[in-house]
């Protein structure tokens, strides 16, 4: 009786993940929009947005499930007026900065911009006291 209530749990279980993947894809996932000047630039905006699942491609390149969705989302709202802007802010409120390859200097993305910047400082500050560290010692050698 256990090992029959372990396999339905086991089967209950694993049945929400594996219909993900039998969905249907969205209606836009693959199918381009009838008005090319409105395609260019959802295709331009696509190749812009990271896959979350692949998280090395564009969501353009990617045959992710998900990249199909955001596809169909991007296709969607540029077709019914929204600016590739607009979408763009759209995506990052729902999915956060990460899902954008050219983030912007907010609250939570300052250090990315910050920390090299302190980092190449730092190494400037080091390199010049060493340069002149050896310039004393050969001036006081010669």
């Amino acid at each position: 009786m256990r090992l029959v209530l372990a396999l339905l749990a086991v089967f209950a279980l694993a049945a929400p993940a594996s219909a993900q993947d039998r969905l249907p894809p969205a209606p836009y996932a693959y199918t381009q929009l009838d008005d090319p000047a409105l395609e260019a630039e959802a295709r331009e905006l696509m190749h812009t947005l990271r896959c979350l699942k692949c998280q090395s491609q564009s969501i353009a390149d990617s045959d992710a499930p998900m990249a199909g969705d955001m596809r169909h989302q991007v296709r969607s709202r540029i077709a019914s007026g929204e600016s590739p802007e607009e979408v763009r802010n759209w995506l990052i409120s729902r999915y956060g900065d990460y899902v954008s390859y050219e983030p912007r200097v907010s609250a939570t993305t300052w250090p990315l911009f910050a920390i090299p910047v302190l980092l190449l400082l730092l190494a400037g500050g080091v390199l010049l006291r060493r340069i002149g560290k050896r310039r004393s010692t050969q001036g006081e050698s010669a």
